[in-house]
């Protein structure tokens, strides 16, 4: 039965009637002068940029290289007390933040330690403007990385704002390879302390590898626990069984944190609240917007928000819950009542008797008439319902569930990604890569996602912030309202269950692009397709070199070890193989 539908539309015209910025165009690097401004009483400030600078046309010149070195690590940690293997970064569960300041040039150096699988990191909603080649999607801009081999990204920070890096390999990433991102910079609020990064994972007793089957066959695996920044209890309260600890944080009274939430989960859609305080939105995924007031926030799958909380209620109490509430109309989880932390007032160390908010059980975005960007960009209405071309997706079952587009699963090659056939001047892509080309430059695509089923998915885009057009439920029709004067900006959004969503962005920024669900076991059946944006500006953005030494070492590692695929549930798109000894 036809499942969901997707349409796309290229408009045919250049945009110098629009206002709405070259996104992903060459930017001009300003040199930054002594950093002065973005104090807790002026956080607008930055340097001599500002919160109203535009970011997409002006980016600055900080002179700065920030470079890492991230391993990826096989080990066995108990994060909750239960002990089990995992796949990690520099060891650690998440793995390190990695810090940058608006306008700094990232070097960052990945070895792979693992023992039989290949890997890639993404760096998830950072738009790698002319440079992507590193946006870290095996099959689409690089060739897997063989295990013993070191892959070095690098990119400039052209946005700023709370995002994540994680494994786009397989299911790796929720088996542990993920962690935080920080860019610094201007914000749309005044705060005190930045109190970093707060990534909520759902969490398995066993591996996402050893999981993929159920969830192909059947329905996806109960979570057995969720994870606050790599910790948290499991069991009840007040047994002697439980084991693990709470993430906690300490608050001075009177002072006002700023919190950076990021949902790593591959398969849970959360409320977050702090019993009896009220939270100040400021920023969605990279998008700073105008803040507004809320005690609960709704975070889909890859979706990032800044919040402002201010430690303001020591007199009703010392110590307070924080609360990450899986959504039981999303999926399930064992623990979904004990996913806490504490928040402790002035060095307390008391539990919680607090109260949450009430809430109701659903598995959608906050209303996006909330979500205004601070930099105001409009999209032109010319000709959108002009040259519209239907792409149908379908779900089928064949002993597994997979998706197909135009029929056909996502089927793409390890060691011949999509960027190394465009060098090669092989555009004449397989059915079952799913490509969809996009070859004019500076002109805008919409594309129209809807699903006849009772799933909510979270869409994410590669390269691009896409302007949140229309979110509803129900068919997307010619009478369906168009926010089209500065729509909502980010990388993911949910597409309702039996709903629909409209989204649009302008092709400034030449590449092969992913658009997928972020649900881990859609992701892995098939859910994706991708836009070979501007073919012919492609080459001029890839180094063939480093690209091909890459594609060499794993095609040396795959050969020698008989790498194959494993075509009964996992010949999709990014692929779990299997080592096949001689």
């Amino acid at each position: 039965m036809t499942a969901l539908k997707f349409c796309l539309a290229v408009a045919m015209f250049m945009s110098a009637s629009s206002n709405a910025a070259s996104i992903g165009a060459e930017k001009a690097m300003v040199k930054r002068a002594a950093c002065n401004g973005n104090t807790a009483n002026d956080r607008g400030s930055w340097c001599d940029f500002s919160i109203d600078t535009n970011w997409y046309d002006e980016v600055p010149d900080t002179g700065v290289t920030r470079e890492y070195w991230l391993e990826l690590i096989e080990t066995e940690l108990a994060p909750d007390g239960f002990t089990r293997s995992v796949m990690t970064v520099n060891g650690t569960i998440p793995g390190p933040t990695i810090t940058a300041d608006w306008g700094d040039e990232l070097v960052i150096h990945v070895k792979n330690s693992l023992s039989i699988n290949g890997t890639s990191i993404h760096w998830h909603g950072i738009r790698q403007n002319h440079t992507n080649q590193n946006d870290g999607v095996v099959s689409i801009t690089q060739c897997a990385s063989a295990p013993g081999d070191t892959y070095t990204y690098r990119f400039r920070a052209t946005q700023y704002g709370t995002t994540w890096y994680h494994s786009h390999f397989s299911l790796q990433a929720w088996d542990g390879i993920f962690g935080s991102m920080v860019i610094n910079g201007p914000a749309t609020a005044n705060y005190e302390v930045d109190a970093g990064p707060i990534i909520i994972a759902d969490w398995f007793h066993e591996t996402a590898f050893s999981l993929a089957n159920q969830a192909l066959t059947g329905a996806p695996p109960t979570a057995n626990n969720g994870l606050i920044n790599g910790t948290n209890v499991f069991g009840d309260d007040g047994s002697a069984n439980q084991t693990g600890s709470r993430f906690a944080l300490d608050f001075t009274s009177g002072t006002s944190y700023r919190l950076r939430l990021i949902n790593v989960a591959i398969d849970s859609h959360w409320k977050f609240m702090i019993d009896n305080h009220t939270l100040t939105v400021i920023a969605i995924d990279l998008v700073p917007i105008e803040p507004f007031t809320t005690n609960i926030v709704d975070i889909g799958i890859a979706q990032r928000y800044d919040v402002i909380v201010t430690a303001d209620q020591g007199a009703v109490a010392k110590d307070f819950w924080l609360r990450f509430i899986p959504q039981s109309s999303c999926s399930a989880n064992d623990m979904a009542d004990n996913i806490r932390g504490i928040i402790h007032y002035d060095g307390s160390t008391g539990t919680p008797n607090t109260t949450q908010y009430n809430f109701t059980d659903e598995c959608v975005d906050m209303d996006m008439s909330l979500f205004v960007p601070r930099v105001a960009l409009d999209v032109p209405s010319d000709h959108f319902y002009q040259e519209i071309e239907d792409v149908g997706l379908s779900f089928t079952t064949e002993g597994t569930f997979r998706w197909t587009i135009n029929g056909s699963t996502m089927d793409v090659q390890w060691g011949d990604p999509t960027v190394l056939q465009i060098l090669n001047n092989d555009t004449s892509f397989e059915t079952s890569q799913n490509v969809i080309r996009l070859d004019e430059a500076e002109e805008w695509a919409y594309i129209i996602i809807e699903t006849t089923l009772a799933v909510t998915h979270p869409i994410h885009v590669h390269g691009h912030d896409f302007y949140l057009l229309a979110q509803g439920t129900g068919s997307f029709s010619n009478d369906t309202s168009l926010k089209l004067t500065n729509p909502p900006r980010r990388d993911v959004a949910m597409l309702p269950a039996s709903g629909h969503v409209v989204l649009a962005w302008k092709t400034d920024n030449p590449g092969a692009w992913l658009v997928h669900c972020h649900i881990g076991w859609h992701t892995v059946a098939g859910l994706a397709f991708q836009f070979a944006e501007r073919i012919s500006d492609i080459p001029s953005v890839i180094d063939q070199n480093s690209l091909s030494q890459t594609c060499s070492t794993w095609s040396t590692f795959a050969t020698q070890n008989n790498i194959v695929v494993d075509d009964s549930a996992f010949s999709l798109l990014l692929l779990y193989y299997t080592s096949h000894s001689n």
